[in-house]
């Protein structure tokens, strides 16, 4: 199973946290700490869209992949391509750990990273029309051109 997965549309919140529940409940993991995203209705936007440029999104969520080896869990994550209407998920992370406190730490620390590091673009739907939501939008560190 790929630790990162991204998906055209809208995700299948259920599908996804129990395919990880499935893999990981017999590997004897204590905890599996799930984050769901919701778009919410605000501002007027029927939606939100996203681009997302994969290869430094692969290198980040490896550097993520290798910080969880260390503290013996493993970290999974799902997000959307494209367009997602109000009160669907574009966003489910997830870590696996033998420790709930381990796993709790580095859930709330793999978010917050992923809000300000990764290279994903959001756009507000209003209209049918993609609009960039620059007010809400982050600089990466060390991107550059791209900051």
């Amino acid at each position: 199973m790929r630790r990162l997965e991204l998906i055209d549309g809208a995700l299948d919140v259920n599908s996804i946290v129990n395919s990880w529940f499935d893999e990981f409940k017999q590997q004897n993991y204590g905890a599996v700490i799930t984050f769901v995203g919701i778009v919410r209705d605000e501002n007027g936007i029927d939606g939100l869209s996203f681009d997302i440029y994969k290869p430094i999104l692969n290198s980040w969520f490896d550097a993520w992949q290798n910080k969880m080896k260390k503290q013996n869990a493993v970290i999974l994550m799902a997000h959307s391509i494209n367009d997602v209407l109000n009160h669907q998920s574009s966003f489910v992370a997830g870590v696996c750990s033998p420790k709930r406190k381990v796993a709790l730490k580095l859930i709330e620390e793999f978010v917050e990273d992923f809000k300000a590091s990764a290279p994903i673009w959001k756009y507000d739907i209003k209209n049918g029309k993609r609009v960039w939501a620059k007010d809400r939008s982050q600089k990466i560190v060390g991107a550059g051109l791209l900051a």
